[in-house]
């Protein structure tokens, strides 16, 4: 039986989050965008409720951001997920790879990284492709109308 060196596995198995290059960071994401989603936090007790309003930069089609690289200029409230934040990765849903690695968990089949295409995340109803309404067709107050339960 051969023995399978740290150098052959995947960098995310042998990497801590904080290890990893920025271009091993950003292909960790898996473009289900359930990061954009918006989201209502209860104030007594810090529960997290995920709403099917979604940012309204997304692109819904390919579920990626048309402005990625201004976004926190343009949307001050959009979380920048960086090594640092990695003790605050809680309210992240339990599908996205930031967590599950810095939970000390292997990425899942339909990950690209895993499967080699992009298609698996919407192929597995993770991503938010065709289930969500851009945030500025609801005004803000009735947001809590709109919490959903298919994010965990």
């Amino acid at each position: 039986m051969t023995q399978i060196t740290d150098s052959q596995k995947p960098f995310w198995k042998t990497k801590t989050l904080e290890q990893m290059s920025r271009d091993e960071w950003e292909s960790l994401c898996d473009g289900c965008a359930r990061c954009c989603l918006q989201k209502l936090e209860d104030e007594d007790t810090g529960d997290v409720y995920y709403t099917e309003l979604v940012c309204h930069y997304l692109q819904e089609d390919n579920c990626r951001c048309t402005i990625y690289e201004d976004r926190n200029n343009k949307v001050p409230n959009c979380i920048w997920l960086k090594p640092e934040h990695v003790p605050e990765f809680h309210w992240l849903p339990s599908t996205c790879a930031y967590r599950m690695i810095s939970e000390g968990k292997d990425l899942p089949e339909w990950h690209p990284l895993v499967s080699g295409t992009t298609e698996t995340v919407h192929l597995a109803g993770i991503s938010v492709k065709d289930r969500v309404i851009p945030d500025t067709r609801i005004p803000e107050k009735d947001w809590e109308e709109h919490v959903i339960n298919w994010v965990e």
